[in-house]
This record gives structure tokens, C-alpha cells and sequence, in this order.
């Protein structure tokens, strides 16, 4: 937790609050990211976060616990690889304020803490700025290109790669 965030795991008691961000987001999110956008799309990632895979959490602001965004570690990998795939997206309602670069270091803590990644990975779209920027802020390096990485929107996107080690985390918070 930081004095304005908090991540906590997503509940079936979510599901409204959650659909009305996707919805008031849309203009944001279109081409970056297709979160579920109904109520059968969110039981079902629901359920995909009960797997031992992926880990998903509520960004929401300490003052009135509003969801302020998702971040979520996604395709963990055990055995010798210790990794993860790192997703985020903002309410639209709270982008540009900060909550998301708290809330995607908050998940980094647990992913290089209790989780015991080895790696962290975030493919993001070249003209995704945003998403570059915060990536960049936290420590993440650019490792190169992928053209047509991900169907997202239903087109395949190209994406750029960027990593985060445990190391090179700890490294940055001191410990």
C-alpha cells in the first residue's frame, strides 16, 4: 500500500464498478487493450485468476477505494524461467495521476517478493506512450520489437518488449 493506493484481488461484488470503468474507458483503452466488458467476460477472468498462471489485482485509491486501474501478471512460468507477463490499464476517470505508477510498482513488490519471479516482462504497443513512459519510470529496459505481437481489438498489433529483473528491481528500492 502506498498513501494512495492499494492492490487487492478482484471479487464477484466487483463486477459493476468494474464493467462501468471498461465502459466510461473505452475511448482510452480502445486499440491498447480489451478488457472483459461483460459480465460473463469478468467471471471468466475471474476464474483464470484462480489458476496458479495469473494473479490479478484491483488498483483502487486508499481515499474512497474507487478502482483506479488493473494490473495483472499474467503466463507465470515456474521451473527455470521464474516469470511473468505484466498487463495495466487506467480508469480512465484517474489517468495521467500517478495511481498507476504506484500501483504496477506495488504489483512488481509482490511479483519480486512472495510471488519469487525472476523476470518480469511488458510487450506494449510503439505509440502507447503512456504505457512506455510508466514502464521506463519503474526500471524496465526495452529489449526489442515484435510486429505483429498480439491480437488486440481483433488486429494484430506490433509491440515493443521491456523487462524487469529482481535484481535490477531491489536495486531501485534499496533492498
Amino acid at each position: 500500500m502506498t498513501p494512495r493506493v492499494s492492490l487487492r484481488a478482484p471479487t464477484w461484488r466487483d463486477r459493476h464498478e468494474f464493467l462501468a470503468m471498461v465502459r466510461a474507458s473505452r475511448s482510452l483503452h480502445r486499440g491498447w487493450v480489451a478488457p472483459a466488458a461483460t459480465a460473463v467476460a469478468y467471471a471468466a477472468a475471474l476464474r483464470r485468476q484462480r489458476g496458479s498462471g495469473h494473479v490479478g489485482f484491483l488498483a483502487c485509491r486508499i481515499e474512497d477505494g474507487a478502482i483506479a486501474g488493473v494490473v495483472n501478471l499474467n503466463e507465470i512460468v515456474r521451473g527455470s524461467f521464474q516469470g511473468a507477463y505484466l498487463g495495466y490499464y487506467a480508469n480512465a476517470r484517474f489517468a495521467g495521476q500517478g495511481y498507476m505508477r504506484e500501483a504496477v510498482a506495488l504489483a512488481l513488490d509482490r511479483a519480486f517478493g512472495p510471488l519469487r519471479l525472476h523476470r518480469v516482462e511488458a510487450n506494449i504497443q510503439p505509440a502507447n506512450r503512456r504505457s512506455i513512459a510508466l514502464a521506463e519510470s519503474l526500471g524496465f529496459r526495452r529489449e526489442g520489437y515484435s510486429p505483429r505481437y498480439l491480437k488486440i481489438g481483433g488486429r494484430w498489433r506490433d509491440h515493443e518488449r521491456w523487462a524487469l529483473l529482481r535484481e535490477e528491481w531491489r536495486a531501485r528500492r534499496g533492498g
